[in-house]
């Protein structure tokens, strides 16, 4: 069999001081196909489709070499002038963190989603941090995603918004149980 090469194991050169790192796009702003990576073919998967209106207000996709608590890379929300391609390789630079819990079938589990901004935009460059994200637009992607789960049977509850520290936090946690399961 021809070796396929696992983009979720590419490394996500994690630059503390200036909390850079990779994101790989699944699913581009606009969209209403939801694509997933699959690492056994190493291709991107249509794996759900939104309601007609309902579209992904920003890319969203995974940061290689981490592992969340849902058994997924760890999520991450991309502000960009304008949407990627699915599978595009971006850098980016985290800002925060929008902290969760989500339940289906009676199972409850953290599914935090990390908040970065393209190394490569001119529309959110001066963001640093999600305090300059206003609160409208934030709350708005909160209900994105409260409404985008529930579409799919299951309960997203934010429990928390935090900035960068914290958001780099997590990674480095999602980076450990990463090389937890590879050993």
């Amino acid at each position: 069999m021809k070796h396929i090469a696992d983009l979720s194991a590419l490394p996500n050169q994690l630059n503390k001081k200036a909390a850079t790192c990779r994101a790989i796009i699944e699913t581009p702003k606009g969209f209403r196909n939801k694509f997933a990576y699959d690492r056994e073919t190493g291709l991107f998967k249509l794996s759900g489709l939104l309601p007609e209106g309902m579209m992904f207000p920003f890319d969203f996709g995974f940061i290689p070499s981490t592992l969340g608590q849902d058994g997924d890379p760890v999520d991450v929300l991309v502000l960009m002038d304008a949407p990627a391609h699915v599978g595009c390789l971006v850098d980016v630079r985290l800002i925060g963190v929008i902290a969760a819990e989500q339940t289906e079938d009676g199972k409850k589990e953290r599914n935090d989603r990390l908040l970065g901004v393209a190394i490569h935009t001119y529309q959110h460059s001066d963001i640093t941090s999600i305090d300059e994200v206003s609160e409208t637009l934030l709350s708005q992607v909160e209900a994105f995603f409260i409404s985008y789960n529930r579409q799919r049977g299951k309960t997203f509850r934010v429990t928390a918004t935090s900035g960068r520290r914290k958001a780099l936090a997590l990674l480095k946690v999602g980076m450990r149980a990463y090389r937890r399961e590879r050993d």
